[in-house]
């Protein structure tokens, strides 16, 4: 694997490229962390030089983050990738205000974080309905608790349609589906209107099919709200198929291996050439691709 700077941003950036792998503008840039952040240019949060630090069950001291800088611009897609343990949602923890760095800083909108605040949405792996609620009590729970259900009742309908769920609002948790209660989950974070919203790998838990439907829902509240999002996934498809920017982080202590644009258009097909190719960089940099896969079915 050669190892050569690309012009991104107008910037010299060190890039990962595969000589036989198409390289146009289409194709992803593979940036290491040397220089990680976007332009400041209508960056919303900032993440500068943040160290992690905690202490086991057995009192050993684990570093699970180190020196991890990023920005985000708003509006954008950003996932974070990478082994189980390398503090991907540590990360996503203080950005939601529930942590905090030994060192560093996180700020958004030009404030620092130091806690848990309504402009910062959070979606669990499993969802984390009131179970005494409804679906349509669950949406409304945060605009309840914020004294603005009367002036924004209407918009609860219009999330329940947006999700899909219409005819459920009556539900409890226990009455629907898996896919369902994270759908829920999403619409009772985005409906406060948070500036970013943060998923912790939401679709973790699910099947494949449940999986992309919740994906596609994703991608269309995206685009309709333009609200920013950091993803937390191990699923490197996911990621592809939904992401502006994908960071890597390496194994712990976690830090930032490298950045990789996406530059396919919506609606992005899994099995294209441009999918596929970034698919096969990810596991590369992550050193999970082989020369000759096995076949992963036997006829």
């Amino acid at each position: 694997m050669s190892v050569q700077p690309l012009p991104i941003g107008g910037l010299g950036i060190d890039a990962i490229n595969r000589p036989h792998i198409d390289t146009s503008a289409k194709r992803a840039d593979i940036a290491r962390s040397e220089n990680p952040s976007p332009s400041s240019d209508g960056e919303i949060l900032k993440i500068d030089s943040v160290t992690r630090t905690y202490t086991d069950a057995e009192g050993n001291t684990v570093e699970a983050l180190r020196d991890v800088s990023l920005s985000v611009k708003r509006g954008e897609f950003v996932s974070i990738i990478g082994s189980s343990g390398c503090g991907k949602t540590t990360l996503l923890r203080m950005i939601a205000g529930l942590d905090a760095p030994e060192s560093g800083e996180l700020v958004l909108n030009g404030e620092r974080i130091a806690r848990p605040s309504q402009k910062l949405g959070y979606v669990f792996q499993q969802g984390s309905l009131f179970p005494w609620q409804t679906v349509e009590q669950n949406i409304s729970a945060g605009l309840k608790a914020r004294g603005v259900y009367k002036e924004r009742k209407a918009d609860v309908k219009t999330y329940i349609e947006l999700i899909g769920l219409t005819g459920f609002e009556k539900s409890f948790p226990h009455q629907i589906s898996g896919g369902m209660a994270q759908r829920v989950a999403i619409a009772r974070a985005l409906i406060n209107n948070p500036a970013v919203l943060l998923l912790d790998e939401p679709m973790g838990a699910l099947d494949s099919l449940t999986r992309a439907d919740i994906q596609c829902k994703l991608l269309e509240l995206w685009k309709k709200r333009n609200t920013t999002m950091v993803l937390v996934t191990h699923d490197v498809d996911e990621a592809i198929f939904l992401s502006d920017r994908i960071v890597i982080m390496t194994p712990r202590p976690g830090k930032i291996q490298g950045f990789i644009s996406v530059k396919i258009p919506h609606p992005r097909h899994r099995g294209g050439i441009e999918f596929l190719s970034i698919r096969r960089d990810i596991l590369e940099v992550l050193h999970l691709a082989r020369a000759n896969p096995a076949p992963e079915y036997m006829i």
